[in-house]
């Protein structure tokens, strides 16, 4: 974890012009933003509920999904892992315990995702992002998660991933190495059929990362509740998460929900990116609007900037959301030019988040 870093309080003395009469130089005295000032401005507990209130919440659904795991490979071990027979046997059992670990899986998703620009841009809390939401399998070392997960079987898979990956394409079918053997048409529903989502996944992975994931929820959580928020913790949050539009919209991007059957991503499947952008700048305009005080005592006119351009990047995400949702078919193009718009509004306003917080003295990481 990252060292806390340091709030530094802002002096500034304003010299009275030398000329004038006694009246005129005391009308004009110093004026002074203090830490305790600022500090009793900004309303961190509110961050901190904020973020609380997401992780107890995202510690019960992903505990009730490592319930629903277990359940699944009850049903495994029911056939001796004879995926085939299972469905010839079980078929109904096997759909229902399916919908409801991806029911689940759906509930957790923007659980994490509204409270991710905290977790992700708190220095303290960061590596539960990579662990949960961020970081990849050993292919990249550089940014892999810092974990094996171990199989009910004994089999050990190496830095596999991060969880939220790990359970969506194995639940909702995307990735082939976490499939049962044996499962050629996963027909769940018996229609004759095989839809998106549908699917037959390997027991012993299902179970393995749902409670693992589980874990890393319950240590989010317990981390969460022992953080103590400074202020320079919601600037360093609003400065590293609000400019990551880009990549978020390149994932979106190479989704099924533009690239269809050609995508080449396995995550952002059971929901569009899209809600997930909304969801993390939801959060962000939240941090922002509990530290609004603060930077509106030093340039009161750049903090409303600042709001006005955070709530409207939200807005914007969302409003593509909402198209998406009710039909509208985006293209790779129109991705990439959306996204680079998002992008440069993003950039601009955390260097105006950059500044506000040098403008107070705050130091933050680069």
């Amino acid at each position: 974890m990252h060292k806390a870093l340091t709030v530094l309080a802002l002096g500034a003395a304003l010299a009275a012009t030398a000329c004038g009469d006694e009246a005129e130089n005391n009308a004009q005295a110093p004026q002074t933003v203090t830490n305790t000032e600022t500090t009793a401005a900004a309303d961190l507990g509110a961050i901190k509920s904020y973020l609380t209130e997401h992780t107890q919440a995202l510690a019960a659904t992903t505990e009730q999904m490592a319930e629903q795991g277990k359940a699944y490979r009850d049903l495994a071990v029911s056939t001796k892992f004879d995926y085939a027979q299972l469905l010839d046997t079980k078929r109904d059992d096997v759909k229902a315990v399916m919908d409801d670990l991806q029911k689940t899986w759906r509930e957790a998703n923007p659980l994490y995702e509204e409270a991710e620009g905290v977790v992700a841009g708190v220095p303290e809390l960061s590596e539960f992002d990579v662990i949960l939401d961020a970081g990849s399998d050993a292919s990249d070392p550089e940014s892999a998660v810092p974990f094996d997960v171990k199989l009910p079987s004994g089999k050990v898979l190496k830095q596999p991933g991060n969880f939220f990956f790990l359970t969506e394409t194995s639940l909702f079918g995307t990735n082939k190495a976490f499939q049962a053997k044996g499962v050629s048409a996963p027909d769940l529903d018996g229609d004759g059929e095989v839809q998106f989502g549908e699917a037959v996944p390997d027991a012993d992975h299902v179970m393995a990362f749902t409670r693992d994931m589980a874990a890393q929820a319950k240590e989010l959580n317990a981390a969460a509740a022992k953080w103590q928020p400074e202020q320079s913790d919601a600037f360093q949050a609003l400065v590293t998460m609000t400019p990551t539009m880009s990549e978020y919209f390149g994932q979106w991007k190479n989704s099924r929900f533009i690239a269809g059957s050609k995508a080449e991503e396995e995550g952002f499947v059971a929901s569009s990116r899209l809600k997930d952008i909304e969801d993390i700048l939801t959060g962000l305009v939240l941090i922002e609007q509990n530290i609004h005080e603060v930077t509106s005592r030093v340039d009161e006119a750049q903090a409303e900037q600042i709001q006005q351009e955070l709530t409207g990047l939200r807005e914007f995400a969302e409003d593509l959301r909402k198209k998406e949702a009710s039909g509208t078919k985006f293209t790779a193009e129109q991705a990439d030019t959306l996204g680079s718009q998002a992008q440069e509004r993003a950039e601009a306003i955390a260097g105006q988040v950059s500044q506000a917080a040098g403008q107070l003295g705050i130091e933050l990481e680069s």
